[in-house]
């Protein structure tokens, strides 16, 4: 007995501890009792409520996935002339990258880090089909509501009723009753804010009061009802903005809904635009990645032939050691940037691998993509008044603010007309029968419940007024205050929008031109390099100069070529900043615009449908409300200053002194810095094929993974 009460004092011990510790706060209750000596059976319990896991999805094989499945090793200091090349025109870029997969990429925020930031092709059908918010769900406020009941009761209610007095006679000391309801409603409401509605309702009763003519019977009727409002929600314009039965500050209307899907539908357009911008982006940064390795290139060969010259006069004695340690740091500070401009962050692979990720492909296949479209040299002229009207007009942010602007006036206007009283006229219309059966087969009085309607002996009606509302109308009166200043803000935003676009527009102008003068200088300073160069490795063959000032010229040619290239790429990229800026984008890119197809049983559904339409014989004189819209737009149409003005090189007039640059016969030249004002022919895209192409020298000091670049 000892015993079992002991055990019981420790069970009772370890309870109330557990007790008193779950009853502190952010306590857990993982606890739990060991297993005892006779315990086989394994509870069910789990010990963890929230558990990391692997969802069970559907995956469903596309392009994209396929090329991240496939994508090869990538590539670091692999020789690319070693490489299979896929020449690939900016054309061609643009086409892959817009119309390939569902996912419009963009080369800022990653899918990764902001999946819903990431715009895709089904961004405007979303909207649309929105049941919240899109047209078709505010077309379904006007759709024809039906509802109906029937049930079934039994009725056992006792009675306060003597049963030794009279009153027994006519009432039963308990009322029972069988009764069934039937109820059916088909209501419409109409865009003028009208509604519609026909009831029908049958009740079969079967009570066990005295004196009834039926033990049974069945009573019911149709109703047509109609019901017009008068002021507030009354018109086709207020029910087209808010939609039928909103409230106060909530619009939803038709109109909105469609606004909304052709905001949507400047986002998308927005994100196409993003993708072309970032898609040429890509393209020739690529572009210049290749040239300005090349110039790494007939660097580094420059700076080894110099070391490798250095060494062997050391090693007969006529040279110099700090002469020869001058030229092997060169060699290998020009090995580091070739190194560099393959692998680095502004590398060959780096910069090809962020073109193939905008056009869909794996990270690396084998392949080396090779821009094939030549970058414009040639000056292009564009009028100022018309690419500023073209710019505060195609812009797609423009158009967009504009729609916004457009809401928040279907808004007010809707806020304003709902400033009224409810008051609506009712007016109802009734057929009442009444009978022993539902559908009876003779002519005696009250035999046949639909019988009795059919006659039309018992018809009732109703019509009236019902009048509601707060008294001030304050919220009323505040929504319009509230439309007002989100209308007010807009507009202003619009403003802004417009004087912002005129000074990008002012500044893509400028960099065009600014980018242009500096190719030329550019150009005109690579070739006085170059001549510098082939100077001072003459009079250091000679003896007469340090060899401090070859290396230094050796630094500079390749500098300027690299610098000459950047600008050329640069300007290229400032008229694609200007055709954005101007809102033409689309076109210069030939990218055109439109809805996917519809499934075959829309097509077919639509067609039978339109035999029963007919076009209007006099449309003039019906009466329609105001537009929404002034009609289609294409922002893929080319513009007025789309077309760009090439310059040709004028005569050089004799009189006229200009500073004169010799330059190699194998280099071609451009005008002076001093003839700023005069046009130029165009610069040659490409350089000989002797002075694209390095050949291969003998590397002492370290293996020369790059043979030859050609592009």
């Amino acid at each position: 007995m000892a015993r079992l009460k002991t055990r019981t004092q420790k069970f009772l011990a370890a309870a109330l501890m557990a007790a008193s510790g779950c009853a502190l706060p952010g306590c857990i209750a993982n606890w739990k009792l060991p297993p005892g000596p006779r315990d086989t059976t394994k509870s069910y319990y789990d010990t963890v409520a929230t558990r990391i896991e692997y969802p069970d999805v559907k995956t469903l094989s596309n392009e994209a996935s396929a090329a991240a499945n496939s994508t090869a090793q990538p590539l670091t200091l692999e020789d690319p002339s070693q490489l299979p090349s896929w020449e690939l025109t900016l054309e061609q870029a643009v086409q892959m990258a817009i119309g390939q997969g569902p996912v419009l990429r963009t080369l800022g925020v990653s899918v990764v880090d902001a999946p819903n930031a990431t715009s895709t092709i089904y961004d405007p059908a979303l909207v649309e089909a929105n049941p919240l918010g899109g047209v078709e769900a505010a077309l379904s406020d006007f759709d024809a509501q039906f509802a109906g009941q029937l049930f079934w009761q039994k009725n056992d209610q006792p009675q306060n009723v003597d049963p030794t007095g009279a009153v027994a006679f006519f009432r039963p000391l308990a009322f029972q009753q069988t009764l069934a309801n039937y109820n059916t409603e088909l209501s419409k409401t109409t865009a003028t804010g009208a509604t519609f509605t026909a009831r029908h309702n049958v009740i079969y009763d079967r009570p066990n009061s005295p004196g009834r003519f039926f033990s049974s019977d069945f009573a019911g009727f149709f109703e047509g009802e109609y019901r017009q409002p008068l002021m507030q929600g009354r018109g086709t314009e207020f029910n087209r903005i808010a939609g039928p039965n909103s409230q106060i500050g909530v619009y939803n209307g038709v109109l909105i809904a469609r606004v909304n899907n052709d905001i949507s539908l400047t986002d998308f357009e927005a994100a196409v635009i993003q993708t072309a911008y970032d898609v040429e982006q890509a393209y020739w940064d690529l572009y210049f990645a290749y040239r300005n390795l090349e110039a790494q290139l007939r660097g580094r060969e420059a700076a080894l032939q110099t070391f490798q010259y250095q060494e062997l006069r050391l090693n007969v004695g006529a040279g110099r050691s700090d002469e020869e340690a001058q030229a092997r740091s060169q060699y290998y500070q020009f090995q580091v940037q070739v190194e560099n401009g393959l692998a680095g962050e502004a590398g060959l692979y780096k910069l090809e691998q962020s073109l193939r990720y905008m056009l869909g492909l794996p990270a690396a296949d084998g392949r080396l993509i090779k821009p094939a479209t030549d970058p414009h040299d040639a000056r292009v002229v564009f009028d100022w008044n018309t690419i500023l009207n073209e710019g505060l007009e195609r812009r797609v942010e423009i158009r967009r603010q504009k729609w916004n602007i457009k809401k928040r006036e279907l808004e007010l206007t809707a806020a304003r007309l709902n400033k009224k009283p409810r008051l609506d006229f009712l007016g109802q219309y009734r057929w009442r029968g009444l009978g022993d059966h539902l559908i009876g087969d003779d002519d005696t009085y009250l035999d046949s419940m639909y019988g009795e309607i059919a006659g039309g002996d018992f018809q009732e009606w109703q019509a009236g007024l019902e009048l509601a509302f707060p008294v001030g109308l304050r919220r009323a009166a505040v929504a319009i205050s509230h439309a007002q200043l989100n209308l007010s803000r807009e507009r202003a935003l619009m403003n802004e929008t417009e004087l912002r676009i005129s000074h990008d527009l002012a500044d893509a102008s400028r960099d065009v031109q600014r980018q242009y003068q500096l190719l030329k200088t550019n150009f005109n300073r690579w070739v006085a390099d170059r001549r510098q160069l082939e100077v001072l490795r003459e009079r250091y063959r000679r003896g007469a100069d340090n060899i401090n000032f070859l290396l230094q010229a050796q630094r500079q040619v390749i500098s300027s070529e690299s610098d000459y290239y950047a600008t050329l790429v640069s300007y290229n990229l400032a008229m694609r900043d200007l055709h954005r800026q101007k809102g033409t984008l689309l076109a210069y890119n030939h990218i055109h615009m439109s809805e996917g197809g519809w499934h075959s049983p829309a097509y077919r559904e639509a067609c039978e449908q339109g035999r029963f339409f007919r076009p209007c014989p006099h449309p003039d004189a019906i009466e329609a409300p105001c537009p929404v819209s002034r009609g289609p737009f294409d922002p893929s149409a080319p513009g007025v200053s789309s077309m760009p003005v090439t310059e040709a090189a004028p005569a050089m007039a004799p009189e006229a002194p200009t500073p004169v640059i010799s330059t190699p016969p194998d280099m071609p030249t451009l005008d002076s810095p001093s003839n700023a004002q005069a046009s130029i022919a165009p610069i040659p895209a490409t350089l000989p094929q002797a002075i694209r192409s390095p050949t291969r020298l003998p590397n002492p000091g370290s293996q020369n993974m790059i043979q030859q670049v050609s592009y």
